[in-house]
């Protein structure tokens, strides 16, 4: 078995750009080649992913439905009940999922909302499963008081690059987004960060998304790819779709840039055929969202999964695996 590579936090553009741009086919073996050291290449992790609180947020994201400053003006709803959340875990750790996610729409939790939190957090737990919480920009006690409760991951997406992020978002920084993820890697919790492709960026500004990660102090251990999934009424509603190759190069750059990151195939995959998810597994994407629905938006079926893994010779990822073979 070769070597395993050394992780590195200091790439430049100019070296992003060049593997980014090299030939196709050239692209996908390294990327291939890397993840094969890395990983067992024909295991995909399992995560599933619960909306605990929809709608009403104060943001203004251009590409989301639950944001209050939108359109869409999707209602807002209270924080779910702890037993409910527990239920569902259950559901998803029996139906595969190893990881499970809770996502809340708004800025940053109140104090009154970290009591509810902390109990989904130990009672996901104690089903065996790995915990995720997305819940906008957070305090440092509130990061202490998760990371006491025993969260596993924090996802806290940069989006895009910091040149193209204010043509997304307005309500907050690139440089809030950056704070949040340094006191969560701090506190000792993973991190779990990427973006959304498609939202009118160049292809320069996918590089410098994945390099803002690939510099960090240390590298995320979850990567979300998403591609983005034009929701009625907001303002990128009618944004052309994304070249699928660009998508694989970018799944592909992010493998290479950060060799032992779940690199998270995420949404947009009701759009995209088996073959182009197989492109974009073969190329180093390891970790999906299963169940039919993300948040508000669509996700491909469990029985669609199968079917893919089936035909693909994959397998569910044992829970705790974290690569390095």
């Amino acid at each position: 078995m070769l070597d395993t590579p050394p992780i590195r936090t200091n790439w430049t553009r100019e070296e992003a750009e060049e593997i980014y741009a090299q030939p196709f086919m050239d692209l996908l073996f390294q990327a291939q080649s890397l993840h094969r050291q890395m990983f067992d290449p024909n295991a995909v992790q399992k995560s599933r992913l619960l909306s605990i609180k929809t709608g009403g947020c104060a943001e203004d994201c251009a590409y989301c439905s639950q944001s209050a400053r939108n359109g869409a003006q999707l209602p807002a709803s209270k924080l779910i009940e702890v037993q409910r959340v527990i239920a569902e875990a259950r559901k998803a750790r029996d139906a595969g999922a190893t990881r499970y996610c809770m996502g809340a729409a708004w800025r940053g939790p109140k104090a009154r909302d970290m009591a509810q939190l902390e109990a989904m957090i130990e009672g996901v737990k104690a089903l065996g499963m790995e915990t995720c919480m997305t819940l906008g920009m957070l305090e440092q006690d509130q990061v202490l008081r998760l990371r006491d409760a025993g969260l596993d991951y924090y996802n806290h997406n940069i989006d895009t690059s910091e040149r193209y992020y204010p043509e997304v978002i307005t309500t907050r920084s690139f440089a809030d987004r950056i704070d949040t993820l340094a006191r969560v890697r701090e506190a000792g919790i993973n991190v779990c960060s990427g973006g959304i492709l498609g939202m009118g960026e160049e292809h320069g500004d996918r590089i410098d998304m994945l390099l803002s990660l690939a510099t960090l102090p240390e590298h995320p251990q979850s990567v979300p790819i998403n591609m983005l999934i034009p929701m009625a009424d907001t303002p990128l509603a009618d944004t052309p779709p994304l070249d699928p190759i660009e998508f694989v190069r970018t799944i592909a750059l992010a493998r290479i840039l950060m060799p032992r990151a779940h690199v998270r195939l995420s949404a947009g995959r009701t759009e995209m055929s088996d073959e182009l998810q197989a492109m974009c597994i073969f190329a180093g994407a390891n970790s999906i969202f299963m169940g039919d629905t993300l948040l508000t938006a669509d996700n491909p079926e469990e029985d669609a999964d199968e079917a893919l893994f089936d035909r693909l010779g994959l397998r569910a990822m044992a829970a705790g695996s974290h690569g390095t073979r």
